[in-house]
């Protein structure tokens, strides 16, 4: 599919069934061998066709999953307006109970931010909107280190289970994962979960050092660890609407 095709086949396909503009995408592939969909928290969709695909065959594949696309949206877009250009004036974290006012200082140079009590202060060339809503990102990254891999480490040691290494990283669809070396991944984003769930998520990714599998003995584990874990793991796949949408771009 050329270019041209590829934003042809994107018109008329840029409203959800609610009448909001989400961002779709029509992205060619080599290697792909039929039409796939994705949804991105944020409520993002990506189409992936084969190469040479016709307008005329993605409009018909988007109609037939069209409404299982738009529960996906709705169960990922952030439930505060506003969109990732927009940046915000406060920053407040569930997990820790943290909450900062932001002041906007306008000032030469990329923007960075400093702490100074229950502020933020970002200070530079607010024009540069990634750049400042990199800052954010970057300032939770920092955050979520500070209070989720020490309280990966007391979980780790209340409940016997052992691993090497744990990294904040911001990943695209995963609250967490765990490699096969051991290796917890956690996602910045559990910042905005209530601390009950992120209590759940840790201990699910611990359980994985030990089955690296969702089998019934990984599920069985989990319940020992933590008997409301199906409650949790529901409030878990709708907690993407929590996450601001400066945090997700």
């Amino acid at each position: 599919m050329s270019t041209r095709a590829a934003h042809a086949a994107q018109l008329g396909l840029l409203e959800d069934a609610t009448g909001n503009h989400a961002a779709w995408r029509v992205r060619a592939s080599d290697r792909a061998r039929r039409l796939t969909v994705r949804v991105f928290p944020g409520g993002d969709v990506e189409i992936v066709v084969p190469n040479g695909t016709s307008p005329r065959a993605v409009e018909l594949f988007v109609a037939r999953y069209r409404l299982w696309i738009d529960r996906k949206v709705a169960q990922y877009r952030p439930l505060a307006a506003g969109n990732s250009d927009e940046l915000p004036a406060t920053v407040r974290f569930q997990a820790s109970g943290d909450c900062w006012r932001i002041d906007y200082i306008e000032a030469q140079g990329a923007p960075h931010l400093s702490v100074d009590g229950n502020r933020l202060l970002l200070i530079g060339d607010l024009s540069r909107i990634a750049l400042a809503r990199h800052a954010l990102q970057r300032f939770t990254m920092r955050m979520a280190h500070s209070i989720l891999v020490p309280q990966l480490e007391r979980l780790a040691a209340e409940s016997g289970l052992h691993y090497s290494t744990a990294q904040i990283r911001r990943q695209r669809t995963r609250w967490g994962s765990c490699s096969r070396r051991g290796t917890i991944s956690l996602n910045a984003c559990l910042m905005f979960q209530p601390p009950d769930i992120v209590r759940y998520l840790l201990l699910h990714e611990l359980a994985h050092t030990r089955h690296m599998n969702h089998s019934r003995r990984f599920w069985a584990l989990v319940e020992q660890l933590e008997p409301r874990w199906r409650e949790l793991d529901t409030g878990l796949s709708q907690g993407w609407r929590e996450v601001p949408a400066w945090v997700l771009r």
